[in-house]
């Protein structure tokens, strides 16, 4: 006999979960972009917000660094850096 249990997941937004990166954080460079949104659109956390032309901010507490952003841009406006340490 199967039981179906259906159990609401957890999203980011409830859990910051920006200090899973593994060493990489997207960094917007502001010199090409288009306003595609595409970068927000395909975020699969939905963390980059923005309305217009070089407004695109990433908010890193939920950023897990998955690149898709840069990825996807076809500008590629959008870079992956390393992470800097925090002292």
């Amino acid at each position: 006999m199967f039981v179906k249990i259906i159990s609401r997941p957890g999203t980011t937004r409830e859990h910051e979960t920006g200090s899973w990166r593994m060493g990489l954080k997207p960094q917007f460079l502001r010199e090409k972009c288009i306003d595609c949104s595409l970068c927000a659109l395909l975020c699969p956390e939905g963390v980059l917000k923005g309305s217009g032309k070089n407004t695109y901010q990433t908010d890193y507490r939920y950023c897990k660094g998955c690149g898709i952003c840069a990825e996807e841009c076809p500008e590629k406006d959008i870079i992956m850096v390393k992470e800097e340490d925090e002292a």
